[in-house]
């Protein structure tokens, strides 16, 4: 196909050759190699002498005996494309790896909340149904004194559970939501206000990261507002080391009441399970939030392993977003030389 501006001269007459439907290619490529490879005026389609018969004669424009400028170089770019399209093809596609070790991932994880759920329902002790549900009610402030003193290290384990559901929902949003899949994170966070890890785990399982772009309105607005408070972080940091020392500083009695409850009790028992799984996912999650905010400290990740302490100190030290944007910014309106 010919721009129509254009008016084709050729020096010899074409020879008329018989009709062929030839198969649908993609044109634009093979122009451009037409170009790189034709004579001047003619071109051979096998690259035999021409003059004999069934030879096409391709003519161009006489006043064009040399290829415009910067064909070169868009030629060149269009081989080096079709090279890295193949060698991603030979490696079976881009990204491959990533994926398989996504999808691994998520099978593992699947693996692993498949074998604590059927622990929860069919393994787990469960001795004292009926205490169990004398001590929910008695944390729930639903029965008045009676007389009967709770465990304060039940009382501690209870409380300080109430706040992992606002320390996850500081790590993970918004650095922990999956562009690359319609399932928000929201609706785990607020179900793990009464399931806790049991909760969470499946959307560990469904999150595929990077997390979507977010704009300065969106970190005015509620809940990012709330949650990225160095207020916030504060708080729950205070309550969580208050609960923690009151926990210490009970007697070894109050202790070993606390043991003989978990070998007992399911509600107990699931409750300790719960918060040890909630301490072990958080270093997880407290390095995705560093890496999305650029924040190098090689101290922060040991710290994390510390139960509680570790994630809720790193919320109240982490860099905001706001800053992180403001600086972003400010680097992108520099002139660049």
């Amino acid at each position: 196909m010919v721009s129509p501006s254009l008016v084709l001269t050729c020096g010899h007459p074409p020879r008329h050759l018989p009709f062929r439907k030839l198969p649908r290619l993609d044109v634009a490529r093979i122009s451009a190699v037409a170009r790189t490879n034709a004579h001047p005026l003619f071109t051979s389609l096998n690259g035999s002498p021409l003059g004999r018969q069934g030879w096409a004669q391709v003519c161009r424009d006489s006043s064009l005996q040399d290829p415009p400028p910067g064909i070169d170089a868009a030629e060149e770019q269009d081989k080096e494309e079709i090279k890295n399209q193949l060698a991603k093809a030979q490696i079976g596609g881009g990204g491959g790896g990533e994926q398989l070790s996504d999808w691994s991932t998520s099978v593992l994880l699947f693996g692993i909340y498949a074998g604590l759920m059927y622990y929860v329902f069919q393994l787990a002790p469960n001795q004292t149904p009926y205490r169990d549900t004398y001590f929910l009610q008695k944390l729930l402030n639903l029965k008045g004194d009676d007389g009967f003193r709770m465990n304060d290290v039940l009382v501690s384990l209870w409380y300080i559970m109430g706040l992992w559901p606002l320390v996850y929902s500081m790590l993970l949003l918004p650095t922990a939501r999956s562009s690359k899949s319609k399932i928000p994170v929201w609706p785990f966070l607020v179900l793990s206000c009464f399931g806790g890890a049991y909760a969470l785990i499946p959307y560990f399982v469904l999150w595929k990261p990077p997390p979507p772009a977010i704009d300065e309105d969106e970190i005015g607005q509620w809940p990012l507002k709330f949650l990225e408070s160095k207020l916030t972080a504060g708080v729950a940091f205070a309550v969580g080391l208050g609960l923690i020392i009151y926990a210490g500083k009970v007697g070894g009695a109050d202790w070993q009441e606390f043991f003989q409850y978990a070998r007992e009790s399911k509600f107990i028992h699931l409750t300790s399970i719960d918060f040890t799984l909630l301490s072990a996912f958080s270093p997880f999650w407290v390095y995705n939030d560093m890496t999305a905010r650029r924040w190098k400290n090689g101290w922060v990740l040991p710290l994390a392993l510390i139960p509680f302490l570790g994630p809720s100190l790193y919320l109240l030290m982490r860099p905001s977003l706001s800053s992180l944007l403001g600086a972003t910014s400010s680097s992108s309106d520099k002139p660049q030389n």
